[in-house]
């Protein structure tokens, strides 16, 4: 089990690394990225924080942690810079707040992260073709989000990325205990937005690699 899209208390979640770390690993994950939110005004105070912990962390740990960042709501036109400066202050993962139809997200945010070269960009809501073909092309990661809300358009995420190519991941946007996914849900959440088994097992592969080239 891998998860690549959750939060602790640097931003709206409720635990430090170390316990959000423990309780995954009881849970059997192979590696969690630890994302929070972020824009301009606190991008240099998160992420050392999440490096910090990843590195005291991970060796005494069975699950990878990974210090990642979630660029969210911020403006089309600084995404970009913020992806490059998020990478210079040590983050492997970075995601974008997509388009999610239950958040005001600016539109062209979801252009905007594909351009910028993303890892992953999360609960991107009524994706275009023309956004998951370019994802597809730079091998970008459309979320399905295991979160209430978010979840909403998993199904038509889905279909674009099957009409495009375009990877796939299952991510629960945890927030708190409760929200972590187990494998079995993880599984319900892919199957219900219209993936076979076959594909899943797909999805989950290429999760794997991903996490394996940010070794």
């Amino acid at each position: 089990m891998i998860d690549l899209h959750t939060h602790t208390f640097f931003s709206d979640g409720a635990l430090v690394p170390a316990e959000h770390l423990r309780r995954v690993e009881v849970l059997g994950y192979e590696a969690v990225a630890i994302t929070d939110h972020a824009d301009s005004s606190n991008l240099d105070f998160i992420i050392p924080r999440i490096v910090k912990a990843a590195q005291d962390l991970s060796p005494l740990s069975s699950t990878r942690l990974i210090p990642g960042i979630e660029l969210t709501h911020v403006p089309p036109e600084l995404i970009g810079p913020l992806t490059a400066r998020a990478r210079e202050l040590g983050a492997r993962i970075v995601v974008v707040h997509g388009e999610t139809p239950v958040e005001p997200v600016k539109p062209g945010t979801n252009r905007a992260a594909l351009e910028a070269g993303v890892e992953l960009l999360a609960h991107p809501g009524f994706i275009s073709e023309e956004d998951a073909a370019l994802a597809a092309e730079k091998g970008i990661f459309l979320e399905l989000s295991g979160r209430k809300g978010h979840s909403l358009t998993n199904g038509h995420v889905a279909r674009m990325a099957e009409k495009t190519g375009a990877l796939l991941a299952v991510n629960a946007d945890a927030h708190e205990p409760g929200d972590f996914l187990t494998s079995e849900m993880a599984r319900k959440v892919a199957l219900g937005a219209g993936l076979s088994e076959e594909r899943y097992k797909k999805l989950r592969r290429d999760m794997a690699e991903l996490v394996d080239c940010l070794k």
